[in-house]
Parts: structure tokens; sequence; C-alpha cells
């Protein structure tokens, strides 16, 4: 093993002598001397585990680049996310992905109610006042939209206070290992939830088919179960994506390029203007037209809509590279 500890030396050599570089070198001693004693116990020779340790180790260029080193002793003026502000912003991304899948789900479960209801007291020999259960639906869908604006502000004011981030920063490099493996093993989650949400997004049609089937007067029914079902897949989208898009704000190398701060900027417009209006769409002809057994597919149109503005900029960018 002193073979890994000259090669630690001589890779530091051209560094600055501080406590931070100093500490860093004894994690790195520690983690590649642990790693070749596991390599040695799987039967590796001497010479096969050094080289195992030093590839995985990478590149002293890399390393420093990570730090905001620059080389014979001098540093670049990048700001340090201490581990303290990078757990905040981890917990405030996740609450914030909370309360806006919650609203969504709010502000679906409130158009569900409403159609329940206006069915519910148009159909039913029980109740001969048709109008009362147009006006109950509309107060609880108003109240429900209510809560859920009030949500989406409160899950606005968590990520104010981050907006430091939007600048260059670097972490410590015991805090970006950490996060790297947090990452690794939150991606079976991630991938479950993605799953789970697009199995639902997929199914959620077969209620209004099954209830066009059963009777058509049980189409708002079957509505009612497909917008829940949406939503439910879309605060699965949301709460599971603001986790791992926290690990990824953190994590990703800084891209503040006119470029990049330009397709933000498009890809920010198009969500904003697409969503709402698919939304409208939907509400204006279910309620104008009663067609929702067939404008249910005016969110997939939606989501292929976004989806093909972010490939044009990844495609557009790869020419350009």
């Amino acid at each position: 093993m002193e073979t890994i500890s000259v090669y630690l030396d001589n890779m530091f050599a051209g560094l600055p002598r501080n406590s931070e570089l100093e500490r860093l070198k004894r994690e790195l001693l520690s983690g590649m001397e642990e790693k070749y004693l596991e390599l040695k116990r799987e039967g590796k020779s001497e010479n096969e585990a050094i080289g195992i340790v030093i590839s995985e180790f990478g590149n002293i260029e890399e390393l420093t680049a990570e730090l905001g080193i620059g080389p014979a002793g001098t540093e670049q003026a990048v700001p340090v996310l201490s581990e303290e502000e990078a757990y905040l912003y981890m917990a405030a991304k996740r609450s914030s992905g909370l309360w806006t899948g919650l609203g969504i789900l709010l502000a679906a479960c409130g158009v569900a109610l409403f159609l329940v209801l206006d069915t519910l007291f148009e159909n039913h020999s029980l109740f001969p006042d048709n109008e009362s259960g147009t006006m109950l639906g509309l107060i609880g869908m108003f109240a429900l939209f209510a809560a859920a604006v009030g949500m989406f502000i409160h899950s606005g004011m968590k990520l104010g206070r981050f907006k430091n981030l939007d600048q260059v920063f670097r972490l410590p490099y015991a805090l970006k290992t950490t996060l790297q493996r947090g990452q690794f093993h939150y991606a079976r989650t991630f991938r479950l939830a993605l799953i789970t949400g697009v199995c639902l997004c997929v199914l959620s049609p077969i209620f209004i088919f099954a209830t066009i089937y059963v009777n058509d007067d049980l189409v708002p029914y079957g509505v009612s179960a497909f917008l829940v079902s949406a939503a439910a897949a879309v605060f699965l989208f949301i709460y599971y994506g603001n986790i791992q898009g926290a690990y990824t704000k953190l994590l990703k190398e800084p891209d503040l390029t006119p470029e990049k701060k330009e397709e933000e900027r498009i890809a920010a417009a198009v969500n904003a203007v697409v969503w709402p209006l698919a939304t409208a769409l939907f509400l204006f002809t279910g309620f104008v037209y009663h067609r929702w057994d067939i404008n249910w597919v005016i969110f997939p149109i939606a989501g292929v809509l976004t989806g093909m503005s972010n490939v044009f900029h990844i495609v557009k960018r790869k020419n350009v590279s």
C-alpha cells in the first residue's frame, strides 16, 4: 500500500497546503486502502488491486475542478455550499414537492367532486332539485381550489430562500461523496415511482371506457375517477421528481452559458402556457360540449408537446457541440 501513498503524495504535490486538502488527502488514502484490501480479499494480485484503485480515483484535474482549486496554490472565487445548507435545500425540495403534488391532487378532486355531485343530483330520484347539486359541487370545487392555491404559494415560499443555488457553487468533497451515495440508493425508489405513475396515466382512461360501456349516464363518474387517478400519477412525478431534482441540482456541474439560460427560459415558458391551456380546454369541452368520453386525450397531447420542446433543445445542443 506504500505505492498508493506515494501516488497520492505526487498528485497533491502541486496543490496548496491547507487543512481542507490535508483532510481530503487523508479521506482518499483511507478509502483507497480500504478498496485495496477488499480487492485483495477477492483474490486480485497486488498489481491488479493497485491499478484498479488508482483508475477509480480519477485524475487530479477533475478533482481540483470539482473543488474549485487552481494550480500552483491559487483558488478560484467559487463559494462553498455548507453541509447544513445542502440538507436544508434537500428538505425544502421534498416539502415543496409534497405540497405542490397535494395541491394538484386537491384541484383534481375539486373537479371530480363537482362532476359527481352534479350528476348524482341530476340522475337520482331522491334529489329532485338539480340545481342544489350543481351549487354544492361548485362550492366544494372552489373550496378545494382555494386550498390548492394556498399549497402552491406555500410550496413556492419554501424554495424562495435558495435562489443563491442558481449561482456557481462547489461542495466539500466529503459532502459530494455522501450525496452521490444517497442518489445511488434513491435511484430504485425513483424508478419505482416513475413506473407507477406511468402505469396510472396509461390505465386511468379505463374508468371512462368502462362507464361508457355500462351506461353513458355514468360517464361523469368515470371522468372523476380518471382525474383523481391521473392526479395521483402527477403527485408521484412531482414529489419523487423533486427529490431527484435536489440531488441533480446539488451534484451537477454548473452550466450558466447564455444558451443554457435561454433553453431553461423557453422550457419554463412552454410549461407555463401548455398545461393551463390544456386544463382550460379539458374543462371547456367537458362542460360545454359534454365530451368527457374523448377530451381526456388533451393531457397526453400536452405531455407530448412539452416533451418535444425538451427533445428539440437536446438535439440542438448536440448539433452545436
